[in-house]
């Protein structure tokens, strides 16, 4: 599955990119990196920046549960059938929402944001405008332009404040400039270029008491019953610990941290079937 190039910097990017034409300004998201592709087989193939994922739920980093949950569910593959000869040739990237350095606000920031498509028949990445439309067809949400079709010579990059992030109150990670034919650069937030979590060190049982909540269970089962799904244990409990290693991984998933995933994954499993009980 085709690996997404390096994006330079404004300052180190190809002096025609503000040369001429236009571009679009989009919101640099603080995440993951994802990539997939339907499969032949009609299987959903994931990736991370570097590595292809197997098939088994278990190969997926935990980060990731939630992204993966939410393309299988939403993505249209009739559409993507629909639309080209060989689906398997076309790579979706993408952003997986997960904290980093910015708290989004996690119940309306979608769990997928795609920015690009690659299309190996035609050996190239789609325009930015065709982009958007594609991924609102197949149902996931396109990464949110601040501004479209500004003129190339009317853009300076060195004067470009940083606009305030679509997705919390506060100010965006970056953006990423544009344009038609494939290039791009980076204008980032220096505010956000350094890591100052705090890894976990507390036991799965502490952690499992301060974040299986009873509200947290309450949320996801509101949200089961609102799409007509099944409120099952295993339903809730896979969602809500999906949303912990989304909104916590940067604590969780620090390299200093002494958590043992599996260890929390149990301790939240009692938890939450202790809620569904009563």
């Amino acid at each position: 599955m085709k690996q997404f190039p390096p994006v330079p910097r404004a300052e180190d990017a190809p002096a025609d990119l503000f040369d001429s034409g236009h571009l679009w300004i989009q919101e640099r998201i603080d995440g993951l990196h994802l990539r997939f592709r339907l499969r032949e087989s009609g299987v959903l193939e994931f990736g991370g920046r570097e590595r292809v994922y197997g098939s088994d739920a278990d190969d997926v980093p935990p980060p990731y549960h939630h992204a993966v949950r939410h393309v299988r569910e939403e993505f249209d593959r009739d559409a993507l059938r629909a639309s080209v000869e060989a689906p398997s040739s076309v790579v979706f990237f993408a952003e997986a929402t997960v904290r980093q350095a910015i708290d989004y606000d996690w119940d309306r920031t979608p769990a997928v944001l795609g920015f690009d498509v690659w299309n190996s028949s035609d050996d190239r990445f789609l325009p930015p405008d065709s982009v958007e439309q594609v991924y609102d067809r197949l149902g996931l949400a396109p990464v949110n332009a601040v501004q479209k079709e500004v003129r190339a010579t009317d853009f300076d990059p060195e004067s470009y404040e940083i606009p305030d992030s679509e997705w919390y109150d506060g100010p965006a990670e970056g953006v990423v400039v544009r344009n038609k034919t494939g290039g791009r650069a980076v204008i980032p937030n220096p505010d956000f270029e350094s890591d100052d979590a705090e890894p976990l060190s507390a036991s799965a049982d502490d952690l499992a008491d301060r974040y299986a909540t009873r509200q947290r269970v309450e949320e996801v089962v509101r949200r089961l019953e609102t799409r007509d799904r099944p409120v099952t244990f295993d339903a809730v409990f896979e969602r809500a610990v999906e949303a912990i290693a989304r909104e916590e991984s940067h604590r969780f998933f620090h390299d200093g941290s002494s958590v043992e995933w599996s260890a929390f994954r149990s301790a939240f499993a009692g938890r939450t079937q202790e809620f569904l009980e009563t």
